[in-house]
């Protein structure tokens, strides 16, 4: 049943391995396959999720522009709206950047509302089941809302409840894949592993700001539904050919605590029919999978925890409300530094902004991967992140201050800060999740991964929300993009208050003489040298 977890094994694959250079794999060169491609497809998916979640801050520009140097259809009487006729109405109006604003936030608060929930249903189903089911249904609000452009429709509510239906199943994206790739990794480098594959959310707002300003100038509809075609397929791969479990495929499951060797679990092959045998997973060929694989139901380990024993989970309020302004800063920048480039430009079109844009994710792919690499290497994930958070201060400062004085310029500064306002979001998001998810405290229980990742991103994402919503508010003030630029640097300084306990511990873990004692968070991504 869908409302299980059960370990069935994709029908893509099982057609896979009929192949004989894929039948005839040697366990270790089977477990490296399976690896990259749940590595592949989860890249895919969440940068499909992203993708579908850029358009909304593209298409702002054309929603509300200035219309006064543009020549109006010779039929259309444009006296009194001389300055407007070319917005979307209700977005036409004095109070339309507030409107642009609260429409980011009815997406976002339903998607941070979304995440506790969906973090703890994710772990009791199928993760391929919720992951694909997710993305189709992204897709198709996504197109719901660029469907308005053909439709002429102008009813706020309308768009509002599109936004809040999107956010809901946009919030399945980030448990399911962080939870995939857990089962599958252990924490043998996993800052670095998980700093590339943290990529997929700048390559999907990357793409996502390529495809939408392809078509933004002359069919904004476009812009929409594109990116919901291309999630909505990929919804469909994943279902072919994810397997977000490596029990499903007779392949070992990694080490993920100090204190769990790797001793292989017993499950249950249930055949079409035939009786249960019980045996090591180790054991297992996925040949011999019928239908599903159930885990023993003597194994008290591996059961979902619930909301509260998350929470208490040393370091996740610390690193949740730390996420939520590392989350405020670049979802601010997620859905308004487009309108923000052409409001600061006489020359740049609502296209021109949208590339040009692109310029801070691209710092960020870079940002993340280094921010892993140095959590790998130092072991302190906190320092990593609190070294992330001062130095993005004065990057914040400089852009806003110099960024118009020459276009190279304006390049460098803005890959600057996408490098640094990245740093602390991709490693909070990614191994510090599932170093958490899978801490000492829950004897290795990799089924907590879902839960304390949705506690962690879904405070982040109340911040997310609450970014864009002060953006749209500041900015229609008097120099209120001044005033945008000084929240955002402010929100790094709170971001590294958060972790002042926790780099004090990791400094005293690292070169003090005494032992942390058992309650502090040992969040230490290559602390295990080897993966099961």
């Amino acid at each position: 049943m869908i409302l299980e977890q059960v370990y069935d094994v994709p029908i893509g694959v099982r057609l896979l391995e009929k192949v004989s250079c894929l039948r005839n794999l040697s366990d270790l060169w089977k477990l490296r396959w399976h690896k990259f491609n749940v590595l592949l497809l989860t890249f895919l998916s969440y940068a499909s999720y992203h993708m579908a979640r850029k358009p909304t801050s593209v298409v702002k520009s054309v929603l509300h522009q200035d219309c006064t140097n543009l020549t109006a259809p010779p039929d259309l009487n444009t006296t009194g709206i001389e300055d407007s006729w070319c917005s979307w109405s209700p977005f036409d109006g004095d109070d339309a950047d507030t409107l642009l604003g609260a429409l980011d936030s009815a997406f976002l608060f339903s998607y941070a509302f979304g995440m506790y929930l969906m973090g703890s249903l994710g772990e009791r189903v199928n993760v391929r089941y919720f992951l694909s089911i997710g993305m189709m249904l992204s897709g198709l609000f996504g197109f719901l809302f660029g469907l308005a452009y053909w439709t002429d429709i102008h009813s706020l509510a309308y768009f509002i409840i599109v936004q809040v239906l999107a956010g809901l199943f946009q919030s399945t994206g980030w448990p399911g894949c962080v939870a995939a790739v857990g089962n599958w990794f252990g924490k043998s480098k996993r800052g670095l592993i998980m700093g590339i594959w943290r990529s997929h959310h700048s390559i999907g707002n990357i793409a996502g700001s390529l495809i939408a300003g392809a078509f933004v100038e002359y069919s904004w509809g476009l812009s929409f539904a594109v990116p919901a075609a291309i999630i909505f397929s990929l919804g469909l791969l994943l279902f072919v050919f994810l397997v977000p479990d490596p029990r499903a495929v007779g392949c070992p499951v990694p080490n993920h605590s100090l204190e769990t060797k790797s001793i292989a679990p017993k499950i249950v092959i249930q055949e079409a029919g035939g009786d249960s045998n019980s045996l090591d997973s180790t054991s297992v060929k996925s040949g011999q999978i019928e239908h599903s694989i159930h885990k023993s139901s003597d194994t008290d380990d591996e059961k979902a925890i619930s909301f509260w024993r998350a929470v208490r989970i040393p370091g996740v309020i610390e690193y949740s409300f730390s996420l939520f302004f590392t989350k405020l800063i670049n979802y601010t920048f997620l859905y308004w530094l487009p309108k923000y480039l052409k409001d600061s430009s006489e020359t740049l079109g609502s296209q021109d902004a949208a590339e040009l844009s692109t310029l801070f994710d691209i710092g960020g792919i870079f940002g993340g991967i280094l921010a892993g690499l140095l959590s790998d290497l130092t072991g302190m994930s906190a320092f990593t992140c609190g070294a992330y958070f001062i130095l993005t201060i004065p990057s914040l400062f400089l852009y806003r201050e110099f960024g118009d004085v020459s276009a190279g310029l304006n390049t460098f500064l803005l890959f600057m800060v996408g490098f640094l306002a990245n740093g602390p979001y991709a490693l909070i998001t990614t191994a510090v999740s599932a170093d958490l998810g899978t801490h000492p405290e829950l004897k290795g229980s990799t089924r907590a991964l879902a839960t304390v990742t949705a506690i962690i991103d879904g405070t982040g994402s109340i911040g997310a929300a609450v970014g864009p919503l002060i953006a749209g508010a500041l900015s229609s003030l008097e120099n209120g993009w001044d005033y945008v630029f000084y929240a955002l640097m402010v929100s790094s300084a709170m971001g590294l208050l958060l972790l002042t306990r926790l780099m004090i511990n990791e400094g005293k873990s690292k070169f003090g003489k005494k032992k942390i004692p058992r309650n502090v968070p040992n969040l230490s991504t290559n602390s295990i040298k080897s993966e099961h």
